[in-house]
């Protein structure tokens, strides 16, 4: 019986030291940089542990843990009504960040179900005020006006909100095919307003080069008809210095030698007006002078 007591008291003993070492480890607790404890102690709040070793008191303290690290939810597609009645899918994530861990615990639940509610409804609010073309093409305009909203409100939470970002959206797969038409349009339309500025500005050269063409050609035939009237002047000029040179009977000779071979020609007949007669009395008369 002795024996037997003594076994159930070591057993004892082990439990109990066992509670005793569980409890003081669960009283001691190592918190890292990026997290902090909120301590409440018989339900009321001590305030905020860490980072390092933590003492907490056994059985009378209770710690929760947030984590300070920005974090990142990612909301599933939601269907959105535009204000013209078209549907559209919308996922989005948000980033946000604790900057206050004592109105995390004791302001809300659960913050971060609570940011995907109001973002979820805020999108659609916001959606249902723009037309479908401007959804599409006002992305960063929804981001920024869902970021102010959830930020606004997070804020007594102790949560600060440092993003949204639209994903992907999603329009109807009609609005898809219309779409895909719209592309190939513009496509073309490009093509052929490409396609007519290449003619134009070829015609354009080739007009600037056949100009280009008949101005070279008027310059050169100015150049040739300017050389080819010095060239007469300046025949003329040494004709009429040669002239000079010679005498009057000299040139009386000449004149009478060529309508000598004139008249050599059985078939010629010369017909001498009364004027040159006249003329060549004159001339002999000034030679005789001289």
């Amino acid at each position: 019986m002795l024996l037997q007591a003594e076994i159930v008291a070591a057993i004892l003993g082990i439990i109990i030291a066992v509670i005793a070492l569980a409890i003081l480890a669960s009283s001691i607790r190592v918190v890292p940089e990026f997290r902090r404890l909120v301590v409440f102690r018989l339900g009321r709040l001590v305030g905020i542990r860490g980072p390092g070793l933590v003492f907490l008191i056994p059985v009378i303290d209770q710690a929760y843990v947030v984590d300070l690290r920005e974090q990142v939810i990612d909301v599933t597609k939601q269907t959105c009504i535009t204000k013209d009645n078209a549907p559209v899918d919308i996922d989005l994530l948000i980033y946000l960040k604790v900057v206050d861990p004592e109105k995390v615990i004791t302001q809300v639940q659960d913050f971060r179900q609570a940011a995907v509610g109001i973002a979820t409804t805020t999108l659609r609010a916001v959606v249902g005020d723009i037309e479908l073309d401007e959804v599409l093409a006002k992305r960063e305009y929804i981001n920024s006006v869902l970021r102010a909203k959830l930020d606004e409100v997070t804020a007594r939470w102790g949560v600060k909100v440092t993003a949204v970002e639209i994903r992907e959206i999603i329009p109807p797969s009609t609005v898809q095919s219309a779409m895909v038409k719209q592309i190939a349009a513009e496509r073309e339309r490009r093509a052929m307003i490409t396609q007519a500025d290449g003619e134009k500005q070829a015609a354009i050269l080739k007009a600037e080069g056949q100009k280009q063409a008949a101005i070279l050609q008027a310059e050169g035939e100015r150049q040739a008809a300017i050389l080819r009237a010095e060239g007469q002047a300046k025949a003329l000029e040494l004709v009429n210095e040669a002239a000079s040179k010679l005498g009057h009977n000299a040139l009386l000779l000449q004149y009478l030698e060529a309508l000598k071979n004139i008249a050599a020609s059985p078939s010629t007949k010369i017909v001498v007006p009364m004027e040159l007669l006249s003329f060549l009395q004159a001339f002999l008369k000034e030679g005789e002078k001289r």
